[in-house]
C-alpha cells in the first residue's frame, strides 16, 4: 500500500488514497470532507452511512499535516469541498494508483486494507470494528478481515509466547 501511495506524484490523489487506506474513508466520505470538519487528527463525518448524526474519523499525524497543508495552499474556504471531484473521477484516481504497481484495485479495497492492517498490528477487533471501521456490528468487520492462514494463525501464536 505504501509503494501505491508513495508513487501517486500529484497531492490531491495521495491524499484521497491515503485517506481511504490510513483512515478506512469510503470514497463517498473522503469526497464530502470540508475543512470545517477537520480537527487535530479528526474528521468529522456529517451524515454518514450508518444513519448517525455524525461519527469521527481518526487518522495518522502526518496525514493530518498532510490535509491542513492541502488545504491552506490551495485556499479552500471552511465549507468548500477539498475535493470537489465526483465519484467516477475519485475511483479513477484509485484504479490508475493500482496500476502503477500492476495490480486492479478497487475503492473500497483500500479501506479493506485499513481493517487488515490494523488488525494484524494487534489492534483489537472490537476497536478495528467499531472506531476504525465504524461497523455496528462485529460480524461485519469479521467478513472485511477474511480468513487467516494457518501460518499466519502460527506466526501469530509464536509472536504472542515468545
Amino acid at each position: 500500500m505504501d509503494e501505491i501511495i508513495f508513487r501517486t506524484n500529484k497531492m490531491r490523489d495521495r491524499l484521497i488514497l491515503e485517506l481511504m487506506a490510513r483512515g478506512a474513508m469510503r470514497i463517498g466520505e473522503v469526497l464530502k470532507i470540508v475543512p470545517n470538519d477537520i480537527a487535530e487528527r479528526n474528521i468529522l463525518l456529517r451524515e454518514p452511512k450508518s444513519g448517525r448524526e455524525h461519527e469521527m474519523i481518526f487518522i495518522p499525524q502526518k496525514v493530518a499535516d498532510r490535509l491542513k497543508e492541502y488545504v491552506k495552499t490551495r485556499n479552500v474556504g471552511l465549507r468548500d469541498r477539498i475535493f470537489p471531484i465526483c465519484y467516477e473521477a475519485a475511483r479513477s484516481v484509485v484504479l490508475k494508483a493500482g496500476r502503477l504497481v500492476g495490480i486492479h484495485l478497487r475503492p473500497h479495497d483500500l479501506r479493506r486494507h485499513a481493517a487488515t492492517y490494523a488488525s494484524r498490528s494487534g489492534v483489537p477487533l472490537e476497536i478495528v470494528s467499531k472506531i476504525i471501521l465504524r461497523h455496528s456490528n462485529l460480524s461485519t468487520t469479521q467478513i472485511y478481515l477474511g480468513r487467516i492462514s494457518g501460518s499466519e494463525a502460527l506466526k501469530r501464536i509464536e509472536t504472542i509466547y515468545s
